[in-house]
């Protein structure tokens, strides 16, 4: 656990860098700084000089209030009139301007990716890929200042975090050398084989064109038509149903470049890798029902965890490794084609090498300037770092450029604050939409005189970019793929038999719910035609789900050998930044409340103090401040509970005020009803609970055995909460789902 951002302020989430009084200020004075946890892009100019210009100085600031050219107003709430109640005049500049900037703030979100979360941080190289990449972030203790953002795949920016999906992970690194970026995903493969299937995948997978309905999910006919009938997209799929589908926490979500990729070190040798981004806090994820609550009670529920961890010290943590392997010929590696990106390599067979370690440290202080106008292309690329003829790849060139030319207004997006080189530009390109840079010299081409020859061209030894002459194959042309792209079904039976029966059970369940949700009888039936080649035991499962018989394998099934590092189960991990909750009865024991929550905070964690209503709880010593009341707390935002009494009904606790509350209940035990819902589903989501005192009466009302997995149930408020923390770094009680395969 770092040091904490915002030292004082223990629970994140704060508005606002300073208390709002009650009244509104009148007394003029410039605006607050942002928020301790908060930092815009370093200032470099349009052309990637380092100005050495304060973040401060290139923010808006002053006293009074003024038009986009800096004149002062008197006042913004009252149109130029002729008259109190007269028409509006056409003179009025001030209405004119405010209005014309709003009608265009928006521009036009991603296709795909639009929901994203992003923050700043630093990338540390450890020196070790020296001997297979020059490229100079990678050096030993070498600092790299990084922008990354996370984001959801199929749903537009309003959808939720929760939802199955894909998740980006994109990393831009500003390097010396200039700009490098990282474009990859939670998931190692991709659905389709070739980037000339991108738009087919896309709009199989988007709401349907004619109702704009379901928002961010798969469970609809048009996507399993597209799988099932295009079964290279059946081992992304199969990751998709797995628990990966729905992390936990940007914080707790691998990442991987999904291609692989061509290093080159200062000899000029060659070796092919895949990237891979290992969280510190270990691969998690969430159960299916905890991911459908949080999305209606917490929509916003992964980029609030970001960032409220940053704010609170917790600053996450990845390690950057490669995968290596020979550039041969046929670039095939242990059977398996490295440009296909519908498959892995097992970590047991290319172990992943640590070549550098990313730390997130600051929230963006302006999200539509920084995570939404970030742009990112695959092209982006540094010498050391070259690309290989991926399909997939080499589409993805052309279109990241392209979309960025659309999204943000024209060619000159690079010189977006967020999107600046730190590295110097002499590019010779003019003119453009949003043109910030105001150049120089009479001649932008070459060769010239007139501006002296300049910009000279690089060789090796001044640092250009030099593309590896790869041996491009004499052939005919054609549009078809290499045999070795065939097989469809190996890794993803690999994938099958790698998990453990908990994580087969959400598999099984995720393609239920998913196809349930099909209109289409023949889509139900081709998708169990798809898993019966994968596993019978997986299609037979899912077909008595969905009410229809198993079909036989179509084709022989080979037995691959299983890959644990594919299962998320099984490790013990740091606690930095989990949420705990601390049910209180109002006033009752707060000094083992303080005594517990202290423990918390010891830990690295976050701890909200829940009761019956808010404010302050004040009966003897320091007071305790309520962070969630009975009516706003819900299991699916704590990795762990603490009982410390049993909460009688509060004021609001009736039906009519509030769903979650039944009346028959209340009346029958005396407890708050919301206290056992609270509890109950923590429960069934594998939840580590504690209790004391009181604590233990409420987890029997709620029907939760004392001795059952995971429970803590003592006299000490200590005891509990020791017992908790050393559960917590399995991330949930796995004891408690009993598999069926």
């Amino acid at each position: 656990m770092q040091e904490a951002v915002h030292p004082g302020n223990e629970i994140p989430g704060a508005p606002s860098p300073a208390p709002a009084p009650v009244a509104e200020p009148t007394d003029p004075a410039d605006s607050l700084p942002p928020k301790p946890d908060q930092r815009g892009p370093d200032t470099y100019s349009p052309t990637g000089q380092k100005t050495g210009i304060p973040q401060a100085e290139v923010a808006q600031g002053g006293e009074f209030l003024t038009t986009a050219q800096g004149t002062r107003l008197v006042d913004t709430d009252h149109s130029l009139k002729a008259g109190r109640r007269g028409p509006v005049l056409l003179q009025d500049h001030h209405l004119r301007e405010k209005i014309t900037h709003f009608d265009h703030e928006r521009i036009p979100e991603r296709v795909v990716h639009a929901r994203g979360a992003a923050a700043h941080g630093v990338f540390q190289g450890y020196g070790t890929a020296g001997q297979i990449s020059k490229a100079a972030f990678l050096g030993k203790d070498v600092e790299t200042p990084v922008f990354v953002r996370f984001s959801t795949v199929l749903g537009s920016r309003g959808s939720a975090d929760t939802v199955r999906d894909t998740r980006g992970f994109a990393t831009k690194f500003y390097t010396s050398e200039g700009v490098f970026d990282l474009v990859g995903n939670n998931i190692p493969v991709f659905f389709i084989q070739d980037a000339i299937k991108f738009p087919d995948v896309i709009h199989a997978g988007k709401p349907h064109p004619d109702r704009e309905i379901p928002q961010a999910q798969s469970a609809h006919d048009t996507f399993w038509d597209f799988v099932t009938l295009h079964t290279e997209a059946t081992h992304h799929t199969l990751w998709n149903m797995s628990d990966r589908g729905i992390p936990r926490s940007y914080r707790m979500m691998e990442g991987f470049g999904v291609h692989t990729f061509r290093l080159v070190n200062s000899e000029g040798a060659t070796t092919l890798v895949k990237f891979h981004w290992k969280p510190k806090l270990g691969v998690h994820s969430l159960v299916w029902e905890e991911a459908q609550i949080t999305a209606g009670v917490d929509p916003d529920f992964h980029r609030r965890d970001l960032a409220d961890a940053i704010e609170a010290g917790a600053f996450p943590q990845w390690e950057l490794g490669v995968q290596t392997f020979p550039d041969a010929d046929d670039q095939m590696f242990e059977g398996i084609d490295l440009l296909d990106p519908t498959k892995i390599v097992p970590e047991e067979l290319a172990p992943v090498q640590p070549v550098g370690l990313l730390t997130l440290n600051a929230n963006p202080s302006n999200y539509f300037a920084e995570t939404e106008q970030v742009a990112f292309h695959v092209g982006h690329l540094v010498p050391g770092i070259d690309v290989t003829n991926d399909p997939l790849l080499q589409g993805r060139l052309f279109s990241y450029l392209d979309t960025q030319i659309s999204r943000l207004g024209g060619p000159n997006f690079g010189q977006l604050p967020i999107n600046r080189t730190h590295a110097p530009v002499n590019d010779m390109l003019r003119d453009g939409m949003h043109q910030t840079a105001v150049h120089r010299g009479v001649a932008p081409y070459r060769p010239n005189s007139l501006d002296g020859g300049c910009p000279f061209l690089a060789g090796a030894d001044n640092g250009a970019y030099i593309e590896v002459p790869e041996q491009v194959p004499a052939s005919r042309k054609v549009r078809e793929a290499a045999a070795s792209f065939d097989d469809h079904y190996t890794q993803p039976r690999q994938f099958w038999l790698s998990m453990t029966p908990t994580e087969r059970e959400h598999i099984i369940a995720a393609y239920t719910f998913e196809l349930n949700k099909c209109w289409e009888s023949a889509i139900k039936e081709r998708a169990l035609l798809v898993l019966a080649n994968i596993d019978a035991e997986l299609c037979a499962q899912v077909a008595a789900g969905l009410g229809l018989p198993a079909p036989a394998p179509t084709m022989k099934q080979t037995e691959p050998q299983p890959s644990p590092a594919l299962s998320q189960l099984g490790g013990t991990w740091p606690l930095d930044g989990r949420i705990v909750g601390i049910v209180t009865a109002g006033d009752q024991d707060l000094s083992g409340v303080r005594s517990v929550r202290q423990a918390v905070l010891d830990a690295g964690m976050v701890p909200l103090v829940i009761a019956p209503a808010g404010g302050v709880l004040t009966t003897d010593g320091e007071p305790v401040t309520v962070q969630r009341t009975l009516a706003t707390a819900r299991s699916t935002e704590f990795d762990a509970l603490i009982v410390a009494g049993t909460p009688a009904p509060s004021a609001d606790a009736y039906g009519a005020r509030d769903a979650k509350v039944n009346d028959e209940v209340t009346t029958a035990t005396g407890i708050d009803p919301r206290t056992l819902l609270l509890l109950t589903e923590a429960y069934r989501h594998g939840k580590a609970l504690g209790a004391w005192n009181g604590g233990a009466e409420a987890l029997s009302a709620a029907g939760i055995a004392l001795d059952a997995p995971g429970i803590t149930a003592t006299n000490d408020a200590n005891t509990a909460i020791e017992t908790v923390l050393q559960l917590l770094g399995k991330h949930r009680v796995w004891d408690r789902f009993t598999p069926s395969v």
